[in-house]
């Protein structure tokens, strides 16, 4: 993932490990920035896999 407000490229397994405390943290689907704290909405599953997979074509053109 990467932070719309600081830039910051981070896991997504990194952002929800900030929110430990929270009371919401199993009802929220935001992910906390770990840089600066800002809240991201997850990114849907479709997102993802269309990134995987051209993470992987761009890798086999090379």
């Amino acid at each position: 993932m990467k932070c719309s407000l600081c830039g910051l490229e981070f896991k997504e397994r990194d952002g929800l490990s900030s929110c430990k405390g929270c009371p919401v943290s199993g009802s929220c689907s935001m992910i906390k920035c770990p840089n600066c704290g800002y809240d991201i909405p997850r990114e849907p599953g479709l997102i993802k896999l269309l990134k995987k997979w051209r993470k992987k074509s761009d890798a086999a053109e090379s």
